[in-house]
């Protein structure tokens, strides 16, 4: 699947969503602009989440009085009818897509579609790893092998400290090539396929991927993928793809 197919399924797929709704047509505003670090994360003991020192943000969706969020290098504001956001190029321009994504997943969980939508806060994240590992040890009992896409050092140093073995692999230059808990970050564009597709048992995925289109490398694949983040909650739902994610109990 190319980006180009998948914005298109995704467009296709939440209008129809709209439309069974009856709120295509909706006139309630959505409003979306980005948030502070610490207004996405809170105040937080470690400080090297990537919202916290990458070039990356969160911007925030409100509707009918929920929020959706979306992890984006390039965040903007807006303010205007839903009608508006099935416009917007999200293929090309990276500034719709975030806010598309956005409100998008602010929209489905307000229809109950979706769940984990706003980023957790403060030590919600070093919790979030300590669900996810018993989430594995349940679930994944024989899987050995794991690669991480995309860096986030709760879930890394949580896997560093496990019975898996580990390959991390982000896209941020200032990332690559650093020993992060004993373990190098990987160019995931050099590495992608190696790792993907000889080495990794399972993959656990970054929902931001979907906001940079990355996401398609990781989609029909042989090898399992659970994608983690608060960015691909509604793409989830309405792709179904199979996600993990802990976010909306300490949101």
């Amino acid at each position: 699947m190319t980006k180009k197919e998948l914005y298109e399924i995704l467009k296709e797929r939440f209008e129809q969503v709209l439309k069974e709704h009856q709120i295509e047509n909706d006139h309630l505003s959505v409003s979306c602009h980005a948030l502070t670090p610490e207004e996405a994360i809170g105040k937080t003991k470690r400080t090297d989440y990537p919202i916290l020192t990458g070039k990356d943000v969160m911007i925030q969706a409100e509707y009918k009085g929920v929020k959706g969020q979306a992890f984006t290098d390039a965040p903007s504001t807006f303010e205007g009818m839903l009608e508006d956001i099935l416009q917007m190029d999200i293929e090309h321009n990276p500034h719709d897509r975030g806010i598309f994504i956005a409100t998008m997943n602010a929209v489905l969980v307000s229809l109950g579609m979706c769940k984990g939508t706003v980023h957790c806060r403060k030590e919600g994240p070093e919790l979030c790893a300590q669900d996810m590992k018993q989430f594995l040890e349940t679930n994944y009992p024989d899987v050995q092998k794991i690669a991480l896409v995309g860096f986030q050092p709760s879930l890394l140093e949580m896997l560093s400290k496990s019975k898996y073995e580990v390959r991390v692999m982000d896209l941020n230059p200032n990332n690559i090539g650093q020993v992060k808990f004993g373990i190098c970050v990987e160019d995931g564009n050099v590495m992608k396929e190696e790792i993907r597709d000889s080495y990794a048992e399972l993959i656990l995925c970054t929902g931001s991927t979907l906001c940079n289109g990355s996401i398609v490398d990781y989609l029909n694949l042989d090898t399992e993928v659970l994608f983690f983040g608060t960015s691909a909650s509604g793409a989830a739902a309405l792709l179904g793809l199979k996600r993990v994610c802990f976010a909306d109990k300490y949101e």
